[in-house]
């Protein structure tokens, strides 16, 4: 049976929808798995945060348990995830966002683990595996716990100032009473590491991180303390002749370093150390001291001060071996009956008025002798302006001098200097004019010769000078009008013709 060209069946119709709606179904299909992934498997913890995973399908928990300890149990999961992205199939898994733990500077975290074995009888800190106070701290810094397995609360980091110490009280460890303990170790004031009580551990100044539920620190001043002796703590005792005398003053001490936790407990703080220690040491010796000497050797003379330096030796070797050092003992004051100190003031009073008369006294003659040191020095001014004054004479008498044979030796030298220049020039003036004169002769003698030897060619000076004439005159005459007659004008050269008859 032949099929038209126009009419398809109906399986190629369908096999061709389904080539054409397949890639459409195929992306669709990714894009649905895609969406799936993105939105409902997608867990993003992002910056300071962390996800808490909760498994919905496993193995039930052991009653009591909170928290899934192996890989397949169903619960809160005690891993979490930190910042980043991660995928877990929503049908297995659940999650909860949570902020970083955050334990901010000068604090400290301590964490409770709410998970785990219960604590046996009588113990505090939580073992590992074991529930309840974790016994390591958390610094400042970030941290990722699970907050459904640990429960952790901040606490001040311990901050000992500069001149003080800490001293650490162990809150954990075996009772000091305990029977199995040796007995050295039984009862005693300072405990070691692992038992309960005031530990040997001293924290130096600066920041210290310490679990508050196992230690306690107390913070304790090393510096300089001074306590005065004044009002209720004045120091009262009775003399050797039976008057009351009253001491006023001051103790200066300090707490040394190694005996600081020794120190504090067992005796206390530092009004107990004043009150216990300081105080009734010093209030004894002074009876004990005071009953030796009669009231009125306090007030005058040596006793107080040996008095004050004997209290404070005693204080120092009574108050070593306790950790106190005594640096500095002082009587301000010393206060005695009326009826002594009256007699005393009567005394002082005179010896003050004879001080004052002989203080009088010296500055009188230190006045005089000021005075007679004041004329001494004017006097002694004048001598040396009247010494200065003719020295400096001399002196400008001296340099005149100099100046005037310094000028008049220039002078001199200059003169020396000018006549033997004066000589050297007239003996070139003379040498010059000999020489000149020769000169002058010699050539007087050669024109002379010259002339000589023409007037001897010419046979006589008359023709030679007549011959000098008309060499002068003949090149200037160009022609001569005149006639031979006497009386022309030719007569006139008559008498430079040569003579008839031959040369004269």
């Amino acid at each position: 049976m032949s099929e038209s060209s126009g009419h398809r069946p109906p399986k190629v119709l369908l096999n061709a929808a389904l080539a054409t709606s397949l890639p459409v179904l195929i992306g669709g299909g990714l894009f649905a798995v895609f969406v799936f992934v993105w939105f409902f498997c997608r867990i993003e913890p992002g910056a300071g945060e962390i996800a808490v995973l909760i498994r919905k399908t496993g193995d039930n928990l052991p009653p009591g348990q909170v928290i899934a300890l192996e890989e397949r149990q169903k619960g809160i999961q005690l891993a979490v995830l930190a910042e980043g992205r991660y995928f877990r199939n929503p049908y297995t898994w659940s999650w909860r966002m949570h902020k970083i733990l955050d334990v901010p500077a000068g604090k400290l975290g301590v964490m409770t683990r709410l998970y785990g074995a219960d604590l046996p009888p009588g113990k505090i800190m939580a073992g590992d595996d074991e529930k309840g106070i974790v016994e390591e701290i958390l610094r400042p810094g970030k941290y990722r716990i699970n907050p459904y397995a640990y429960k952790v609360h901040t606490f001040d980091a311990i901050n000992i100032r500069p001149g003080h110490v800490g001293v650490v009280t162990a809150l954990t460890g075996h009772d000091v009473l305990n029977n199995n303990l040796p007995a050295e170790k039984r009862n005693t004031f300072m405990v070691e590491e692992g038992l309960k009580g005031v530990s040997g551990m001293l924290l130096d100044p600066g920041t210290h991180y310490l679990n508050p539920y196992i230690y306690n620190s107390v913070e304790v001043d090393l510096r300089s303390q001074r306590f005065d002796m004044s009002g209720t703590d004045v120091i009262s005792f009775l003399t050797l002749d039976g008057f009351t005398v009253t001491v006023e003053g001051y103790i200066e001490f300090g707490i040394d370093h190694d005996e600081a936790a020794f120190l504090t407990h067992r005796v206390g703080d530092m009004d107990d150390i004043i009150k216990k220690l300081i105080l009734p040491r010093a209030r004894g010796f002074s009876r004990i001291e005071g009953s030796k000497h009669p009231a009125v050797n306090f007030i005058v003379g040596e006793t107080r001060q040996k008095f004050q330096n004997d209290l404070e030796a005693h204080l120092r070797s009574k108050s070593k071996g306790w950790g106190v050092d005594i640096k500095a003992v002082g009587v301000r004051k010393v206060i005695v009956p009326d009826e002594i100190a009256s007699i005393n003031r009567d005394r002082e009073l005179a010896v003050q008025e004879a001080a004052k008369y002989e203080q009088q006294i010296i500055q009188a003659k230190s006045k005089a002798e000021l005075t007679k040191q004041e004329m001494l020095a004017i006097q002694n001014r004048e001598k040396v302006e009247a010494d200065t004054k003719r020295i400096r004479a001399v002196i400008d008498a001296q340099q005149d001098q100099s100046v005037r044979l310094i000028a008049a030796q220039k002078e001199l030298d200059v003169a020396q200097v000018e006549y033997e220049a004066a000589l050297f020039q007239a003996e070139a003036i003379l040498l010059t004019a000999d020489g000149e004169k020769d000169a002058v002769t010699a050539r007087n003698e050669a024109e002379a010769s010259v002339l000589q030897t023409r007037v001897n060619a010419f046979g006589s000076g008359n023709a030679f000078a007549q011959y000098t004439l008309y060499e002068k005159l003949a090149p200037n005459i160009l022609s001569v009008l005149s006639s031979d007659s006497e009386e022309g004008l030719g007569f006139i050269f008559s008498t430079f013709a040569p003579a008839k008859g031959g040369a004269e």
